[in-house]
């Protein structure tokens, strides 16, 4: 393929389509109403689309990695919003160390599991 490639942007779903608009908000994505059910959420130049439609084998099994610049200030901003005490079902694993970097973890409201990761630098 010679094209180039702009973007990729994934789609996710949510049992709660209102909570997860403020739980991803919170997290410094900027939304963009598509439709009454569907949104387009960025931060610099990545994004994703949130569905309000949920299909638990789907959402169960969604992971998505996001590399970050520094983990452990991730982590730190991370811990900061208190996601767990302010979204129901909201979990944060902290950094693993690993042969190819780190990463910390959160669990969304629905249950899509966020990768942050940092690859080590060559």
């Amino acid at each position: 393929m010679s094209q180039k490639i702009i973007s990729i942007r994934p789609f996710i779903g949510t049992g709660n389509f209102e909570l997860s608009r403020s739980f991803y908000k919170e997290l410094g994505f900027q939304e963009s109403v598509l439709s009454h059910n569907m949104s387009y959420f960025s931060n610099q130049e990545l994004g994703f689309y949130l569905q309000d439609a949920y299909v638990k084998d789907w959402v169960d099994n969604t992971m998505i990695f996001m590399e970050v610049e520094n983990v452990e200030e991730y982590w730190k901003e991370l811990n900061a919003l208190d996601l767990t005490t302010k979204y129901e079902g909201v979990r944060l694993t902290a950094i693993r160390h690993e042969s190819w970097g780190k990463e910390c973890f959160v669990h969304d409201p629905s249950g899509i599991l966020w990768h942050f990761g940092e690859f080590f630098k060559t």
